[in-house]
This record gives structure tokens, sequence and C-alpha cells, in this order.
């Protein structure tokens, strides 16, 4: 694979330096490379051992000489505007303030910092128009579908329909007025539904239409206005034939902390809610669902406020939940699971608990999906500091896998903007797997064994050609 410039400087930040002084000797300096390129042996050696056991003897590579570029590493040296002025006579009536943050004017629909990272409708990627920026996605622009409207698909995940041949995109329309129902309680837009849009090549989106909608009258309802409706995720289950959608229910207080399930015979719906519950009595927030390649099907879910994450398999339906649970990341206060398979080891994207504030990512790994799950470390490459602290300014959803490039994913992310939570944008970068990992285990020296994630910003970047014809040839 191609390690671009940026990469190398990256990790060479990260090691000390092993020259030795002028007066060592030759002998020494032999002596010193000798046992290095021993120990350097060793590790490859572990590593491949361990591939092997696993029934994987091959080297993680992209497969494709196309994806080489979007491995690059593409700084970003952006300089921020100053800080947002505050009004002098607020200064009089409420005393002296401390000096706010970077993130904090950035959470302020009116400061300038908001607006360098929520650029203006003329800047939108619009699929009706042809020209050069065809077919290349823009992270945090405005995306619009093919009636010329902004897609509202937020939290969602993406399912590709064998049936159709077309990927599905579900995600909470929040096209309405942000509030806050109480004087510290979070921003919110009543619930409107569960949007769905269709495309065949993931840039150019058909609006289907809201396929769950919420309830606006029937205050006992889950789905009523007032109440949550996040994160909906859909899976296919072979045995039914049914398409099944999960997703976080709660109240305007978020003491629910619940699941909900609906079901339809079609993936554009419309589909039919069926009911919320806690699983295994545990508060459920922030979820997602991962399909396996066997056709099992589990539920990981953040509970216990926040603090670890569950993971369950569902009944063979997809309705329900088994008796079996594991709690994971204990105490590490995740949430935001994407999770995704490659060559046999299970991955996980989450974000850390800050409310709308991003804030740094961590990939974690299993060899079962049960467990246990070690930490990675921070997958974001490139861009700057700040956006690696930040996961580029946005919080994980779900990680698309890429038909015919081994390796290849897209990670789905949303940039919020509390204050207009209609106005929050996505941010879709190619995510890989592949090489030795060069971030410790936490709380040990050793490194693991399985390969590195990367999340690679690019401010503008499209799919190779070579994944447009595996595709169709695959559909």
């Amino acid at each position: 694979m191609k390690i671009g410039k940026g990469r190398k400087k990256m990790r060479n930040k990260q090691r000390k330096s092993s020259a030795l002084g002028s007066d060592a000797g030759c002998g020494s300096s032999l002596s010193c490379i000798v046992w290095s390129l021993v120990g350097f042996g060793l590790v490859c050696f572990i590593f491949l051992k361990h591939q092997a056991d696993s029934g994987q003897t091959h080297v993680y590579f992209s497969p494709l000489h196309a994806t080489r570029e979007l491995e690059d590493i593409e700084e970003d040296h952006f300089r921020l505007p100053p800080p947002h002025k505050v009004n002098p006579r607020a200064v009089k009536r409420r005393g002296p303030r401390k000096q706010p943050k970077v993130i904090d004017d950035y959470l302020e629909e009116s400061s300038a910092v908001h607006a360098l990272f929520f650029p203006d409708q003329m800047t939108a990627v619009d699929p009706t128009k042809g020209g050069n920026d065809s077919m290349y996605f823009y992270p945090g622009r405005v995306w619009l579908d093919t009636d010329g409207n902004t897609i509202q698909a937020h939290g969602g995940g993406i399912m590709y329909d064998h049936k159709t041949a077309r990927f599905y995109w579900y995600g909470e329309n929040k096209d309405g007025p942000t509030y806050q129902a109480r004087p510290k309680g979070t921003q919110r837009v009543d619930i409107i539904g569960v949007s769905c849009y269709s495309s065949k090549d993931l840039w150019s989106w058909t609006h289907e239409g809201i396929v769950l909608r919420g309830e606006p009258s029937n205050v006992i309802h889950d789905l009523y206005k007032s109440k949550v409706l996040e994160r909906p995720k859909v899976i296919y289950n072979d045995r039914t034939e049914k398409y099944i959608m999960w997703m976080h229910i709660d109240d305007a207080n978020y003491t629910k902390a619940s699941v909900g399930v609906a079901v339809s015979s079609s993936p554009t719906g419309p589909f039919t809610y069926l009911y919320s519950f806690r699983p295994h009595g545990c508060e459920s927030r922030d979820m997602t669902v991962f399909k396996d390649d066997d056709g099992m099907a589990y539920l990981f879910y953040s509970s216990r406020d926040n603090t670890e994450l569950h993971v369950s398999p569902l009944t063979e339906d997809y309705l329900q939940i088994t008796a079996a649970m594991k709690r994971i990341l204990i105490r590490r206060h995740r949430e935001a699971p994407a999770v995704f398979k490659h060559q046999g080891t299970y991955y996980m994207i989450t974000s850390g608990c800050s409310g709308w504030a991003p804030n740094r990512a961590l990939a974690h790994a299993a060899e079962s999906i049960m467990g246990p799950w070690e930490t990675l470390g921070n997958p974001c490459v490139g861009g700057n500091r700040f956006y690696r602290l930040t996961t580029f300014l946005s919080q994980s959803t779900f990680v698309l896998p890429l038909p015919g490039l081994s390796g290849a994913f897209i990670f789905m992310a949303d940039r919020w903007s509390p204050s207009n939570l209609r106005d929050s944008r996505y941010v879709w970068l190619p995510l890989f797997v592949g090489g030795l990992a060069d971030e410790p285990l936490d709380y040990s020296f050793g490194f693991p064994l399985w390969s590195r994630v990367s999340i690679y910003w690019h401010k503008k970047w499209r799919l190779p050609e070579d994944w447009k014809i595996a595709n169709t040839a695959n559909t």
C-alpha cells in the first residue's frame, strides 16, 4: 500500500530516536541494527501466524491501484476565525465569563467558526447538475437529492437490497424547528419520521418518502411528536423476507431509554411500528444492528448511563433479542457504535459522550462479535490535529462495505448543528483496514494483532472507476 508523506511524518513523531551517540562504536551500532531487525521480524511473524491460525494467510493491501490516492494523507491547514464577540452590555449584566473554546464557537450558529464548517447552499452537492463535480463527495457541504431538496437522513445507515440491486439510506428526518423542551434540556426537533433514499451509485439519491411516520395526536404512542426517535437501522431477514427496522426510542427527558422495532415487506415501506422495550431490562440509547455473513443479527447499544456497551444476538426473525448478552467497553463511556467486519475480524467505531459537541473517535476490534473487544486507537488520519481530535467535526453512525473492494469502506458520520438541527451535515470518508496497527493497546506496551483501521480526510473525493465496474458486475 502506498503511504503518503503525511503518514510517514505522523508515525515518525510517535517513535523515539534510536540513533546512537558518536562514541558508541561501530560494533554497538551494528548490534543495535541487528536486534532491531530481529524484533521487527518477530512482530511480523506473530502477526502472520495469528492470521494463519484464524484461516487468513493473506496480507491486507488495497486490491485496486485506484484506491491508493484515497489512502494518501491530505493535510488541511485552515485558519480559524477570531472568537465570537460578546455584547459589552451582556458582560456588565452577567459579569465576565471564561474565554470561549473553539468548540463553543463552532456550536454557535451565528459565529464565523460555525460558518467555516457549514458552507452555504451555494456550494451544495447537486446530482441534477453535471460537470466536473459529478460523483464527488464533499464532507460537510449541503447534499441534495434528485428532486433538488436537502437530504434528511441523520443518524442513519445503509442497506443494500439484492432484490432491487439498490442501496437504501434510512435516517432521521429533522426538517423541523429546533427548540429546547426545558431550560437545561438538549436541543431537539419533533419526530417527523424516518426518511428513505435509494441509489445505485451511492452519490445520486432519490427520495422514497418517509417510511415510518411520527404520531401527531396520540400522546401515549412511542412515536408521538414530542418524544424521541433516533438512529434507525434496517436489515433484511432472508427467512421471513421482511425488512426490519430497529431504532432508539425515548421520551423528551431521555428516561425511557428503549429500543423500538418496525417491519415492512418492502425496502421503501411503509414500516409498521410494533413495540419498544428495554433489552434485558437495561437502558438503551445510541444503538445499531449488524447482520453477519451467516445471517445472524446482533444489537449493540449504549447502556448504564452510557458507561458501557452491550451486545446481544437477535432472534431468527430479527424482531426480538435472545437471552444472551455481553457487556463490552465497560467504563469507557462510548456511544454511536458503527460495526463492520473484514476477513473474519469484527471492527467498531465509537464516539465519546459529549452531547452535540464532536469528540475523538476510537476503533475497536474482536475475534468474536460477543467479545472481548480491544481498543485500537483513534482511526482518523490527515486533516490536522483539531480535525483528528473531533473526528473531522462529526459523530459516527455507520460503516458501509464497498462491494468488490476488499478492506475498503465508507465511514458515515453526522456533523451536528445543534442550534439548527435540520442543517446538520454528512461527513462521508474512505475507511480502510490494512497493515500493522501503529498505536499500542490501551494500558500496555504491546501492539494489537489486528490490522489498523484508518479513516482518511479528504476535502473532495470519489469512488474509483474500478469500483463502479465491479459493482455493476456484482449486481
